[in-house]
């Protein structure tokens, strides 16, 4: 690709407007390319939409040149859940109903993320499943917020970058004021994982979400959706970011860019 052209847009959520960062090819392809809604991480209660140009959304534009969308999701210290899936389904369906004048294939529009950014993409890919506003090919939670409920890896976990305690603090925040707390806000209560889209995620063993990432993906393959994580041994959270020039998460990055091209090239939607 010869480089990439960035749109700073709003566009409606409920009850308000939200702000969107649009990055595409500068040259428009003669065909249609993948639509990428990609999600920040922080947690739910931090980050903002620019995150994209350090992780792993940017490259799959600039190299490959699909389209990415990301928006800037509402922060859950003010508005807890929904606030955060409304803006990011908003964003979905803004994408969707845009998708002929971005150049988007519609049959191929994917949703990915990390951290809380992976979490909302398996929430958003069960919202659309069971409303039916949008048909998404594939899913890309990386090392994915999944589950409030502790798990073995969650429990007395003091890695470096995300903790224990920093994990119970933001569930909180974000689920602040619900009694019943549905699959869409934690989507590791999920217990209907059929008709969801392929997924890849990567993940490190000494992380506080390992055990929750290897669960989601256990389930969706027990449901009969192709789905793959690969396990990273000594990765605190985010160490692809944190440590973006060890040879490992290069290997990694790499690794995570083949499957979206197996993903582009075999998996499609009706649209």
């Amino acid at each position: 690709m010869k480089g990439c052209t960035i749109d700073r847009i709003k566009i409606p959520s409920t009850g308000r407007d939200i702000r969107m960062i649009i990055i595409k090819p500068s040259e428009r392809r003669a065909e249609l390319t993948p639509g990428i809604l990609w999600l920040h991480g922080g947690g739910y209660i931090s980050g903002m939409p620019e995150m994209v140009f350090f992780t792993r959304g940017y490259a799959l534009v600039r190299k490959y040149g699909a389209v990415v969308v990301a928006p800037a999701y509402r922060l859950s210290f003010e508005n807890p859940y929904p606030a955060a899936l409304e803006d990011c389904v908003s964003a979905l369906k803004w994408l969707k109903d845009n998708a002929a004048t971005l150049g988007v294939d519609s049959g191929r529009i994917m949703v990915g993320g990390e951290s809380a950014g992976g979490g909302l993409t398996a929430a958003v890919c069960m919202h659309a499943r069971d409303f039916g506003y949008a048909k998404i090919s594939f899913q890309m939670p990386l090392y994915p917020m999944l589950d409030d409920r502790p798990t073995p890896s969650s429990i007395d976990n003091y890695a470096p970058v995300w903790d224990t305690n920093k994990n119970l603090w933001s569930w909180k925040q974000y689920l602040k004021g619900l009694e019943d707390i549905p699959p869409y806000a934690a989507p590791g209560r999920q217990t209907d994982y059929s008709n969801l889209p392929p997924c890849y995620t990567y993940v490190g063993d000494i992380e506080p979400f390992y055990c929750e990432t290897l669960t989601y993906v256990d389930n969706l393959q027990k449901a009969g959706v192709p789905a793959k994580v690969d396990v990273y041994p000594g990765w605190f959270h985010a160490y692809d970011i944190y440590q973006s020039k060890n040879p490992q998460s290069r290997r990694a990055i790499a690794e995570f860019e083949r499957q979206y091209l197996f993903a582009a090239e075999h998996y499609r939607t009706l649209g």
